[in-house]
């Protein structure tokens, strides 16, 4: 027994000798500005000094985020919700970036693309800082939702400015996020917004197969399910499909009949009511429907008058080309050129809608109408050519 209880005793010996070389040996390399101390070291050094961290161990510390200026000073406010946590990252930090998601998304239709991306990018550089923080398998997940939630919409910004390959890039990286995560909605989302991109560019077989494909894996009833309904009938639209379109917009009347008015109408990623009359506009426009005026018109009344909320003025100006095509097809080629000329004189005109704005002023242009000069002045000083 006595040979035991020395042989523990000289085993425990061993263990806090070797603890203590190994902290002698990390004290060391702290001090050699090797690694950087985490809490609670960096609180004691700071004590013992008397000195502030950041003066203590800099700007890059591990632990720190590098200060950027940002409205609301969101940044800075994450990063202290995070430094008082339990945790490294914290239910309260991601509560608090899963609502910066919101706010950005629900800002996407009253912002220039380059004044939100400049903000979705630093709220991606907060976030791909916390991957390497310790947390748990849920809190991981949740930040992997985030950052899906993020890259989608900084690719939807770049599509807006025209930047494929930097939209490619951030929706590559959505689509891989929402994997790891497990998320369905984003996923769905992804493919959608690819669908959407496939539309601009003309390649209409392939936004109905992508936005065919989004449906098969979002949750039905959710809004990127409708989204992605709308978005196959505007496809079939454009393909001369008239059957397939009207089944389409059915389809999308039974999902949003239910649906209350949300809290936050104009967010990105939540589908209202009232985005169903705008998507039937457009896409009875494109299939050369009469009706098409008629919806036109009331959706441009409405959203110019703020009756849903605010005034959504990027959807406003896609309200008006809707109608300048669907006076085209009635005949009303006057009117059309007048109000196709309010659409790009309105500032709120992004890139990805160029096309659109250009399909009417070709079509003003054959009619020889005599405004279509002006048109094509127009939009040459918007888009630089």
């Amino acid at each position: 027994m006595a040979k035991q209880l020395a042989e523990a005793a000289d085993s425990r010996t061993r263990a806090r000798l070797t603890e203590r070389e190994s902290l002698t040996r990390m004290i060391k390399d702290w001090e050699a500005g090797r690694h950087q101390p985490k809490d609670p070291y960096r609180v004691l050094y700071c004590r013992v000094f008397g000195m502030e961290e950041a003066e203590l161990f800099g700007a890059e510390a591990s632990g720190t985020v590098p200060r950027v200026p940002f409205d609301g000073d969101e940044i800075e406010a994450l990063e202290l919700t995070r430094r008082v946590a339990a945790s490294d990252v914290g239910a309260e930090t991601l509560d608090r970036l899963e609502a910066a998601v919101d706010d950005l998304a629900t800002a996407y239709p009253v912002t220039p693309p380059p004044e939100l991306l400049n903000r979705i990018r630093q709220h991606l550089s907060y976030v791909s800082h916390l991957f390497d923080a310790k947390k748990t398998l849920h809190e991981h997940r949740r930040l992997l939702a985030v950052g899906g939630w993020l890259s989608l919409l900084a690719s939807t910004c770049h599509i807006d400015l025209r930047q494929f390959q930097a939209a490619s890039t951030w929706l590559r990286a959505a689509s891989q996020l929402a994997g790891h995560a497990e998320h369905s909605e984003i996923a769905a989302w992804c493919l959608e917004t690819e669908a959407w991109q496939a539309v601009t560019i003309g390649d209409y077989r392939r936004a109905l197969t992508l936005s065919q494909g989004a449906q098969t894996i979002a949750p039905r009833g959710s809004s990127v399910y409708i989204q992605a309904t709308a978005q196959e009938g505007r496809a079939w639209a454009r393909l001369g499909a008239g059957p397939e379109t009207r089944d389409s917009l059915r389809r999308v009347d039974r999902l949003v009949a239910p649906l209350p008015m949300p809290e936050r109408p104009e967010h990105h990623y939540r589908y209202d009511p009232s985005k169903r009359d705008a998507y039937v506009a457009t896409t009875l426009s494109w299939l050369g429907d009469p009706a098409a005026e008629r919806y036109a018109r009331q959706v441009l009344t409405r959203l110019e008058s703020a009756a849903d909320g605010t005034v959504r003025a990027r959807r406003a100006v896609s309200a008006r080309l809707d109608l300048a095509l669907a006076l085209l097809a009635a005949d009303q080629p006057d009117e059309a050129g007048q109000i196709t000329l309010a659409a790009l004189t309105s500032g709120s005109l992004v890139p990805s809608s160029y096309w659109r704005a250009r399909e009417v002023i070709n079509a003003i242009e054959a009619r020889r109408v005599p405004e279509a000069g002006e048109l094509r002045d127009a939009y040459r000083e918007l888009d630089g050519t």
